[in-house]
């Protein structure tokens, strides 16, 4: 048990984070919970990931872009975790706007109120991926000098992400870049969830953990068993990796949030993501679960 020590985690209404508030919970913590948009945590997300609205002992309303609505959102906190980023969001921000500002944001309402640990997400080899994550690890710089014990956690990516590979051969076509052979081994968030509270609870006062599934795929292998899984004929097309860095680059001028993150994409996919296993979660049963009818 966790004596009833008190978590607030921000980003909880995200894929990972439902998982990390049912960890916490499941682990005997006292959760407040950050959410711009409460009625969220009502509802089962998306990727199968928990509703979480009867796991939460507090609801705080505040957006971490506004500093002012965020005042006494630490207070009586022991561990801060986030997981706050825009990948997914479309508010007209950019990632120095959430990913490093309002991380920093809530970071200076944790050192306000002595917490004594901050967890927080960022991305797997962050140094290939610069447009995404120099915003985080700006911010993991601050966090490191803020005098707080930390963890920090870098996963290769999610579940969720591979979800895509779904949707595409429903749709009739798998792409792939290149020679689709660049492997990742993607992390359930249930899984994950443990990671990041077994950094949270561990006595280190510094942490920083790579992390990935316990089984590594091919890109082309995915798409594969996206068409096996969902029983249709298996159609991949595998795009020159040259042809989607110009269509890129020529999104700069127009987009820089959609350049941003389709460098992101693009990088991740033209490179080996295969970190340190963890979990138990496999793809395809995942696959099976998020194609069945309702």
């Amino acid at each position: 048990m966790a004596d009833e020590k008190k978590v607030l985690v921000a980003g909880a209404t995200g894929y990972l984070g439902r998982y990390v508030v049912q960890e916490f919970k499941r682990r005997g913590y006292w959760v407040r919970v950050l959410a711009r948009t409460p009625e969220k945590l009502q509802t089962e997300g998306p990727y199968m990931e928990p509703a979480i609205d009867q796991l939460c002992d507090e609801l705080f309303v505040g957006e971490v872009t506004s500093s002012e609505t965020l005042v006494g959102v630490c207070d009586g906190i022991d561990i801060v975790f986030s997981s706050i980023g825009i990948t997914r969001q479309r508010d007209g921000v950019g990632f120095m706007d959430v990913d490093y500002q309002g991380n920093q944001n809530l970071l200076a309402e944790a050192c306000q109120s002595n917490v004594s640990k901050f967890v927080f997400i960022s991305v797997f080899m962050a140094d290939r991926i610069a447009d995404l994550a120099s915003a985080r690890e700006l911010f993991i710089q601050e966090l490191k000098q803020s005098g707080l014990a930390y963890g920090i956690v870098r996963p290769t990516g999610y579940f969720s992400d591979m979800s895509e590979y779904l949707k595409m051969a429903r749709g009739g076509k798998v792409y792939v870049l290149g020679t689709g052979s660049n492997q990742i081994n993607p992390i359930h968030g249930q899984d994950l969830a443990e990671v990041c509270v077994d950094s949270a609870e561990t006595t280190q006062d510094h942490v920083e953990r790579d992390v990935g599934g316990p089984l590594t795929y091919s890109y082309e292998e995915i798409g594969a068993l996206a068409c096996e899984i969902l029983g249709v004929r298996k159609r991949i097309v595998h795009i020159p990796l040259g042809l989607v860095r110009l269509a890129v680059a020529c999104m700069r001028p127009f987009s820089s949030r959609g350049y941003q993150a389709a460098r992101f994409f693009t990088t991740v996919m033209s490179n080996d993501f295969v970190a340190p296993k963890a979990g138990v979660h496999r793809l395809d049963r995942y696959f099976e679960e998020m194609s069945r009818p309702g």
